[in-house]
Parts: C-alpha cells; sequence; structure tokens
C-alpha cells in the first residue's frame, strides 16, 4: 500500500511539471550554486515553488480520494492492525473497516422455542384441522381429525389443562356428561373433551369417572391443535409438573366453523361449562 501510495505522488507530481521545470532537476553542486538559475527575485521564486507544491499536493489528495473511492465501498475504509502469528510476530495487514457505527443489536435473554406466535382462534374463524387419537369402545387406538369429526356437524369440543387433575375432574367433564342429552336435544351432535395428555391417560380417567359414550375422550398429546389454537398454557413453574397444556375452553363449532367461544384465562372455570354453552345455545 506504501508503495502504491508514492507512485500515485510521484505520478501526478511529474504531471504537473515537465521535465525542464528546477524542482525536478537534481542539485547543483556547492561549485555551481553561486549563481541564480531563475530570472525572477528570489521571494518570487519561492513563493512560485511554494503555489506550485500546494497544488500538486492538493490534486495528489483529490486523486487519492477518487482511487479509494473507486477500488474501496464509500462505506468501508482501510486500516491497518496488527497480527501476532508464529511466523512473523509484529505483521502489519490491511484490513476493511466500517465508517459508521452499526447500531448495537440486542438479544434476549429468553429463547422461545417457536419464532411465530400464532393468536387464539376466535368466532368465526375455522377451525385448524389436526388428528386427535382416543381409544374406541373396542378397545382399539384409533385417530380422527378435526375436519372429519366437524364436517357438517355441530360440535361441542371443550378443553381442560389436565386429565385426573381436581376441576377437570371434578366439574368440567362431569358436566358436560350430565347435561350431554340437553345438549344434543339443542341440535349438537358431538361433543367432545380434548386435552393434552397420550391416548392411554384419556382411556384410564374415562373408565375412572365410568364416561359412557355421551363425551368422547381425545388426546392431543402432542399439543398439536392446542397449538394451532394459539390456547397453549405454559405450567412449567407449577411443581406437579404439567409442562405445557391447554387453556381451558368451550366452543361451538357448526361444520368446522367457530360459532361460540368461551375461552378461560389459563386454567380457571369460570364461563366454559355446560351450563354456559346451553345458555349460549
Amino acid at each position: 500500500m506504501l508503495i502504491f501510495w508514492s507512485f500515485i505522488h510521484v505520478s501526478t507530481i511529474r504531471h504537473l511539471f515537465p521535465p525542464t521545470c528546477p524542482l525536478l532537476k537534481p542539485p547543483l553542486s556547492p561549485s555551481k550554486t553561486s549563481t541564480p538559475q531563475s530570472n525572477f527575485p528570489l521571494s518570487l521564486s519561492r513563493n512560485h515553488r511554494s503555489q506550485k507544491m500546494a497544488t500538486a499536493t492538493t490534486t495528489a489528495a483529490s486523486f487519492s480520494t477518487a482511487v479509494r473511492r473507486l477500488c474501496f465501498s464509500t462505506s468501508t475504509s482501510i486500516r491497518l492492525r496488527h497480527v501476532t502469528t508464529s511466523a512473523r510476530p509484529n505483521r502489519l495487514i490491511s484490513t476493511p473497516t466500517p465508517h459508521r457505527l452499526l447500531p448495537l443489536l440486542r438479544f434476549s435473554a429468553t429463547a422461545s422455542p417457536s419464532s411465530t406466535t400464532v393468536s387464539a382462534i376466535s368466532v368465526g374463524d375455522k377451525l385448524p384441522d389436526a388428528t386427535l387419537s382416543y381409544f374406541g369402545s373396542d378397545g382399539e387406538l384409533k385417530t380422527i381429525t378435526i375436519s372429519d369429526l366437524t364436517k357438517g356437524k355441530k360440535a361441542v369440543l371443550f378443553a381442560v389443562p389436565g386429565a385426573f387433575t381436581p376441576t377437570c375432574s371434578q366439574k368440567h367433564l362431569p358436566g358436560f356428561v350430565e347435561k350431554a342429552k340437553e345438549l344434543k336435544a339443542k341440535g349438537v351432535d358431538v361433543i367432545a373433551c380434548v386435552s393434552v395428555n397420550d391416548a392411554f391417560v384419556m382411556k384410564a380417567w374415562k373408565e375412572d369417572l365410568k364416561v359412557g359414550d355421551e363425551v368422547l375422550l381425545l388426546s392431543d398429546g402432542n399439543g398439536v391443535f392446542t397449538k394451532a389454537l394459539g390456547v397453549e398454557l405454559d405450567l412449567s413453574d407449577k411443581p406437579v409438573g404439567l409442562g405445557v397444556r391447554s387453556r381451558r375452553y368451550s366452543l361451538l363449532a357448526e361444520d368446522g366453523v367457530v360459532k361460540v367461544l368461551n375461552l378461560e384465562e389459563g386454567g380457571s372455570f369460570t364461563n366454559s361449562g355446560a351450563e354456559d354453552m346451553l345458555k349460549a345455545l
């Protein structure tokens, strides 16, 4: 780089001054300096040389700026930094360095498992499709999709945070079992309970509460349907180890479209019971 810039300065000066210019001539020996080499007074000659040198310096600076802009991006400059290696302990190398400081990037200390946040479902939305599992009356494990469950039907779906939990076992599920006939008399074709539990737990819960065919207990074991609805409930801070479950809700869907939605805050049980659904119908 130093040789490159020296070449630019020398070339510029040679372009400004012809070979006959006194500034480019070698200095005279001491024996020949007694005779002035210029017809101008000494002061004028010095001013002339100063102006010429000032012009040469300005032109060289402008030319070097133009070359730098041509060869390098305007957003970078060349700086020297020390690099220590075993072979060359004090080697200077050139590196492109940004002219302007970039904005400070800030990162959250809490990592999110998903970069996409899904808003909770609302009235008028189409239910997202997902595959849920359950054990039939014959003891065989079966699967059903939300689209098949609700297509051309009036379906009541309600969700609980977990099987065998107190409120779910004592109030929420038993309430829909008790009011199943009244709901079907209002035109409901299907009543299903959804929970983020595996199908074996749902089967054991059904047997424990002696639930018949009034309510279909569906396993959303991986929480796919719950996440698609945007109703996850993170209970990881609870000592019982529930992890991520579903918020409590009840909804009425006609041909897969939500017509009534009672969505609770967290696991509260205030407006998502069977009585509330009957009032909405």
